[in-house]
């Protein structure tokens, strides 16, 4: 079975009315999650925060966007908030939707407004994307021509309102996400939860050294803390620019994150964040339907079949069952 932590395919659809969860030409539907064998499918509510409009707001059109499709499919697929829910879906042949956000600016540093987005669902938020927020800073600068440019953050952390923000999301019961979030960021969530965090669609920065992804330390450190890095599919995290000049998604070097990740952060770390629908370039596994065959890479490469388990959805089920109330 597969849990993927991180899709923006609700984004997808919002541009695209014509579209619809149940069958479209994004990568993630309800039809390709069957195929490719999903138990569960976390939809982020994505807020590209710098567009001039305002996040919360944006963030309340993408909410309702993401209920409509719910509420026309509830025979195939469900929200869920509570691991009984998740199992009651399992049971009666459902898909489980878990609901999250990327852009911590949606709360405008505001506990009471955090607190309404769990009201309607929310079980994870990935603190920072690409802009600094009332939380705290990305491994990301903007340049005087407005461009981003990645770079490792260590120096900037969490905000004092960032702190007040992860220390509600813990506890109400709320998953604290990294992904995006700077190196400072990262240490700083390390050493102040008591409960595991995170990153939901990061890589290895030994493999491929964009600074979204994770260093060897900081995965160890996740391991220890009891959290999960999700395998991101998007090319510029997966290997350094090929000879031809462009990246790409190959199951081989997947593997290489996967078998790296479990080497650092040990094999409880690994889990999967695809980033499906919020990325462009060739990938061996172009849609959800296509991850029905991932299962048996993993463990053609080495792994038992106890640990393909593992990653594909048992270690982030396993976080979602310590954090989720």
């Amino acid at each position: 079975m597969i849990l993927d932590m991180h899709c923006d395919t609700i984004l997808g659809i919002q541009k695209n009315p014509e579209q619809s969860l149940l069958s479209n030409q994004l990568m993630v539907d309800i039809q390709k999650m069957k195929k490719g064998n999903y138990l569960l499918q976390n939809f982020a509510l994505f807020v590209y925060q710098n567009e001039g409009g305002d996040a919360y707001e944006d963030c309340q059109k993408l909410y309702q966007c993401f209920r409509d499709q719910m509420e026309q499919y509830p025979e195939h697929i469900r929200q869920v908030t509570t691991m009984e829910e998740i199992e009651n879906n399992r049971k009666t042949g459902r898909l489980s939707a878990l609901l999250t956000i990327e852009e911590g600016a949606v709360c405008r540093g505001n506990v009471d407004l955090l607190r309404e987005f769990y009201e309607k669902g929310v079980r994870m938020m990935t603190l920072t994307w690409n802009f600094e927020n009332e939380i705290g800073f990305p491994n990301c600068i903007i340049d005087t021509e407005g461009k981003r440019k990645p770079f490792a953050n260590t120096e900037n952390g969490l905000k004092s309102k960032g702190f007040e923000i992860i220390e509600a999301m813990e506890s109400m019961g709320m998953m604290v996400d990294v992904s995006h979030l700077s190196d400072g960021g990262f240490m700083d969530v390390a050493s102040h939860l008591k409960v595991p965090f995170v990153a939901s669609h990061s890589n290895c920065r030994a493999i491929c050294p964009h600074p979204r992804n994770l260093t060897d330390e900081m995965l160890h450190i996740l391991g220890e803390k009891g959290g999960v890095s999700g395998l991101n599919f998007f090319g510029a995290f997966v290997n350094p620019l090929l000879t031809s000049g462009h990246t790409e998604c190959r199951a081989e070097d997947l593997l290489k994150h996967a078998h790296h990740m479990a080497d650092k952060g040990g094999i409880d770390c690994v889990a999967m964040g695809t980033d499906y629908d919020g990325f462009e370039g060739e990938c061996e596994f172009p849609t959800a339907a296509d991850l029905v065959s991932w299962p048996d890479m993993l463990h053609q490469s080495g792994f038992t079949w106890d640990e393909v388990d593992k990653i594909t959805y048992k270690n982030a089920l396993r976080v979602y069952g310590e954090v989720l109330k």
